[in-house]
């Protein structure tokens, strides 16, 4: 038994009483050379299956204890583990004949969506020892849409839970969702599947424990007696959903290993040029944008994490702007000057080269001055860099450019 299956041995222990055979670990097949004589996969394209949350135990979390021991024994985070092992059975070439002809332009779609984002899952794989095809993994789950939302709840690229999304790190609450990020949520799919081999020591029965649970695909391994994920999908101990998840990705990996074998292609995308300003707590990306003098849609698009459009309370946050706003943006930050000039008796006083500075008195409105001046209201918002819905109060100074009581 390999050193990083010891703590799964002990998991199926801790389920069974008994102990169970180690999970055999695939070889690497050609993708003709291994023939399964098993039934057609009948279920839908792509359907977005969420993981559940582990299981309460009342004895502990046999999952959470499993996880500790195995990343004890477990290679290094950059230790390379096994090649990703691609079959052809009947099951993977019902999807890849589905997937290349009546559903051809969803696929087409996902994989020029995804030529975007390919690259950078590639490289984060690449740099966690584990195989690049594991990428479309993300392409089932959600069409490489990095901002996808289940029915129940699981968001971004891979798909995640809120739960299994802080337990690998990322940040999930009423102001940020880091789910919505890419690179970021690829991370933490990374260290999940290194978790899920080192308890399975098989790729495509993570897989599995990715769609439908750990636990799930620990007991249909126990009632089966399996060691593999093949034959539990002549079985009733997973779900329809789950058999066909597995040769999904099977299928999407042999076009992804060469699309252009059968006519798609990974689209060029140049990525977005940003550069990253600190900014305030309780930041309105909708009024910061306004007064930089861009579209709010800008803002939002390049921070999809800050789920209100509103930087978090709590200290300041770094903003993804557009390269080459960053003065505009910094300015739009700024606080308007202080007028230093002291109005006698609320009366208008000349500020050389500067027009005319107006101590508001009670009860005045910036209508009532606008009027008092014989100019717009929008001039004087203008003017003193204000918002329509900003108030103003006595002792406060608004600056006047032209003077017509």
């Amino acid at each position: 038994m390999k050193p990083f299956l010891v703590a799964a041995a002990a998991l199926y222990v801790t389920l069974a009483g008994s102990p169970m055979p180690a999970v055999a670990e695939l070889s690497p097949q050609d993708p003709g050379g291994l023939e399964a004589l098993v039934e057609p996969a009948t279920g839908e394209l792509g359907s977005s299956v969420v993981r559940p949350e582990p299981e309460p135990w009342a004895d502990g979390d046999p999952w959470a204890d499993a996880i500790s021991e195995a990343r004890q024994v477990a290679p290094s985070p950059r230790a390379h583990l096994s090649p990703y092992p691609l079959v052809m059975n009947d099951q993977v070439r019902f999807f890849l004949d589905r997937f290349t002809n009546e559903r051809r332009e969803a696929i087409d779609l996902w994989i020029s969506r995804g030529g975007k984002y390919i690259d950078m899952i590639r490289s984060i794989l690449r740099r966690n020892g584990l195989p690049e095809d594991l990428a479309f993994t993300a392409m089932i789950e959600s069409g490489f849409n990095p901002l996808a939302v289940s029915r129940a709840g699981a968001k971004g690229l891979w798909q995640f839970m809120a739960g299994t999304a802080r337990r690998y790190g990322l940040r999930v609450d009423q102001w940020v969702d880091e789910r919505l990020d890419p690179e970021k949520a690829t991370g933490a799919a990374a260290a999940y599947f290194r978790d899920l081999h080192a308890i399975f020591g098989s790729w495509t029965l993570a897989q599995a424990a990715y769609n439908a649970g750990e636990m799930k695909v620990i007991k249909a391994l126990r009632a089966s007696g399996s060691k593999d994920f093949w034959p539990l999908t002549h079985t009733v101990h997973l779900r329809r959903e789950t058999k066909d998840f597995v040769p999904q990705i099977q299928a999407a990996v042999i076009i992804g290993r060469d699309p252009e074998r059968y006519g798609f292609d990974f689209k060029d995308f140049e990525a977005a040029r940003i550069e990253r300003i600190s900014v305030p707590a309780a930041t309105d990306l909708g009024r910061l944008a306004n007064a930089a003098g861009m579209s709010s849609n800008t803002l939002r698009s390049l921070n999809p994490v800050l789920v209100r459009g509103v930087t978090p309370p709590g200290g300041t946050w770094d903003l993804n702007v557009p390269v080459g706003s960053r003065e505009q943006v910094l300015t739009a930050l700024s606080p308007a000057p202080r007028r230093t000039m002291v109005a006698q008796g609320g009366r208008p006083t000349r500020v050389a080269g500067d027009g005319h500075v107006h101590v508001v008195r009670p009860r005045e409105t910036v209508t009532s001055i606008a009027k008092r001046y014989g100019i717009s209201k929008d001039d004087v918002l203008r003017m003193n860099s204000l918002e329509t819905h900003d108030r103003i109060g006595p002792g406060d100074r608004l600056r006047i450019t032209e003077k017509r009581p």
